[in-house]
């Protein structure tokens, strides 16, 4: 392996490191960032820290503010309703598409995953879902079939959202809830009802923003 191979692969593994850390909260929120102690961290050069920095800034996870430098972005309720107002109109449209371009198989295999869903309930009062194809969301706007609304929300905002659901959104008497919508937006899928499928998505997501916003509040 070559050095610009092995560079590459530590800039990526960094970035989905530093993502990672950064949704789960294991940095929190509005913490300063340094380029010395993540390199130290993540055992890697402070150019590889500083390419991941620029990424995440692009998927709006990081911030810059003159005089301050780097910091993960704030969780706020003015910032979870502008987003979560994106996401309503844009996973609205994917559930929609999804109804009509997703193929048997794959609606049979979002069934499956949200049986697993259901039996990993912990105590029905956590509701975690890993980034990618065992997300629920995810499957919906890949199902979309639609290139450039799935570049929006996976390569956009996805892990800013993910930010929020995880770190507020999935503990609580609305893990039960969310569960059985997810499985209604399944069936008007499965009964290949694209109007029905993008009422029960918008309804879904604004359930879930009117949780996350109670428990932001209450800081």
């Amino acid at each position: 392996m070559n050095s610009i191979e092995t560079s590459i692969t530590a800039a990526d593994r960094t970035f989905i490191q530093l993502r990672n850390d950064i949704v789960e909260g294991r940095i929190e929120a509005g913490a300063k960032l340094s380029e010395v102690e993540l390199s130290t961290r993540y055992d890697v050069s402070r150019a590889v820290v500083r390419e991941a920095i620029n990424r995440l800034e692009s998927v709006r996870l990081i911030e810059r503010k003159p005089n301050v430098g780097a910091r993960v972005v704030t969780l706020t309720p003015q910032g979870l309703i502008e987003l979560y107002q994106i996401r309503e109109s844009l996973e609205g449209m994917a559930a929609r598409l999804a109804a009509t371009n997703m193929t048997d198989d794959e609606i049979t295999a979002l069934r499956e995953l949200l049986k697993t869903h259901a039996s990993e309930l912990i105590d029905g009062q956590s509701y975690y879902q890993e980034a990618g194809d065992v997300d629920f969301h995810y499957r919906i706007v890949q199902g979309s079939k639609n290139q450039q609304l799935i570049s929006l929300l996976l390569n956009g905002i996805y892990h800013l959202v993910r930010m929020y659901r995880v770190q507020l959104g999935m503990t609580g008497p609305r893990v039960t809830t969310a569960l059985n919508e997810h499985e209604q937006i399944v069936n008007a899928i499965t009964n290949r009802d694209p109007e029905l499928a993008e009422i029960l998505m918008r309804r879904h997501i604004t359930y879930s923003k009117n949780t996350i916003e109670k428990r932001l509040n209450q800081y």
